[in-house]
């Protein structure tokens, strides 16, 4: 594959860097107002707001190579926040499988970050095996709504998201995976009660979401009832490339290296210890292996695919990765590595290190534990087939 820029992806990366630089974030300045000004101005570059979006969505229809700058350049800079539910997760599903009227209802506020979204998949009883959700959605009598009963979990951002995307069971008769009903909920109902959980880092990102009999208008149905596990399916590949987050990781393994040489080992740096660089060149070549092949998926949806199992191979390396270059930075904090969070001893990045490091932990199970993606890899890109058992 030949990844040397052309002088008109070059100038592009100009470009990219010319608008980052001038819309960058002065201190003083006021957050919100900041950052809604910088998607209209994201928005008036063509579509540079969604730039995952088609050009008959409004976005900029960029070539592989363009989307790989993007995510090189913004991983670099400082960009707001964004929310990935709304944007990456349920636009391109409600673009392939809802009608005109929840697309033109649901993407333009979607697109101005004033509307935020939260993902209903797992279940107490329903995690990495996904189709054995229980939450049900009956149809009334009249066949003008849904009454949904159920629980979710782990369901990031449910405490701030205005609508959540869930899935539902509307029949039980067949196989699991079928029976399965994509709805669209809103979080301001009486009968949803959202109860949050504290991770492991310290931090209030995800919760418990209780659903008691609330009604769902059959019109906030995305495509046909049953359905719901095939949207599922295509909605996950897109959150599995999203985790992988290549380019967080090169930047990442960038200030790791940089961190690592300001710790002073004998007449050197920690980086001059042969056991600690091992790892070091460990990792950098395994994610400059996990770089070529999100080109390679790159050049696969540019010539009108839709993700495929390359995503379970991207989200199993990439937050193996990840859990490494976190791993590796506690490790470069030593002693002080346990005197994480408002402590003031120690190197900053130590600091922040051991917080990142506990976070991590998470990134190899949702989205789907690194053994769903194994066996999806098995599957679909090796062709094995489960053994009868005999």
């Amino acid at each position: 594959m030949d990844i040397d820029l052309s002088p008109e992806d070059l100038a592009f990366a100009d470009d990219v860097r010319s608008f980052l630089a001038d819309n960058a974030y002065k201190a003083g300045e006021d957050f919100g107002q900041w950052r809604f000004e910088w998607f209209e101005k994201a928005k008036a570059k063509g579509g540079w707001d969604v730039p995952k979006w088609p050009k008959e969505f409004g976005g900029p229809g960029w070539t592989p190579t363009q989307h790989y700058i993007w995510e090189r350049e913004t991983a670099r800079a400082n960009t707001p926040w964004d929310m990935p539910f709304g944007v990456g997760m349920l636009a391109p599903i409600l673009m392939g499988y809802g009608n005109k009227e929840q697309q033109e209802r649901f993407l333009p506020p979607i697109r101005t970050r004033k509307q935020n979204w939260c993902q209903g998949y797992s279940e107490p009883g329903a995690g990495s095996d996904l189709a054995s959700l229980k939450t049900k959605a009956e149809l009334s009598a009249d066949g003008s709504h849904y009454v949904v009963n159920g629980t979710k979990i782990w369901t990031t951002a449910a405490h701030i998201a205005d609508w959540m995307f869930c899935l539902t069971r509307t029949d039980d008769s067949g196989k699991k995976q079928q029976g399965i009903t994509f709805l669209l909920i809103p979080m301001n109902d009486p009968g949803i009660e959202v109860k949050p959980i504290i991770t492991l880092g310290g931090a209030h990102s995800v919760n418990m979401v209780y659903i008691n009999d609330v009604k769902v208008p059959v019109t906030d149905r995305v495509g046909e009832e049953g359905k719901g596990w095939t949207y599922a399916k295509g909605l996950l590949q897109h959150e599995r490339t999203g985790i992988a987050g290549v380019s967080r990781s090169v930047f990442a393994l960038e200030n790791l290296k940089r961190n690592a040489a300001s710790v002073k080992r004998g007449n050197g740096t920690l980086l001059d210890e042969s056991g600690y660089a091992k790892k070091l060149a460990e990792l950098e070549i395994d994610l400059m292996a996990l770089e070529f092949t999100e080109l390679r998926s790159l050049a696969s949806a540019s010539a009108g695919a839709a993700p495929g199992p390359e995503s379970s191979i991207m989200k199993l390396k990439g937050t193996d990765i990840q859990q490494r270059t976190q791993k590796l930075t506690v490790e470069a904090a030593g002693i002080f590595g346990p005197a994480w969070g408002k402590s003031k001893v120690g190197p900053d990045f130590g600091r922040a290190g051991m917080g990142g490091y506990l976070a991590s932990r998470a990134y190899t199970i949702y989205g789907g534990a690194s053994e769903v993606q194994r066996d999806v890899i098995a599957k679909n890109v090796l062709g094995l087939k489960k053994s009868s058992g005999k």
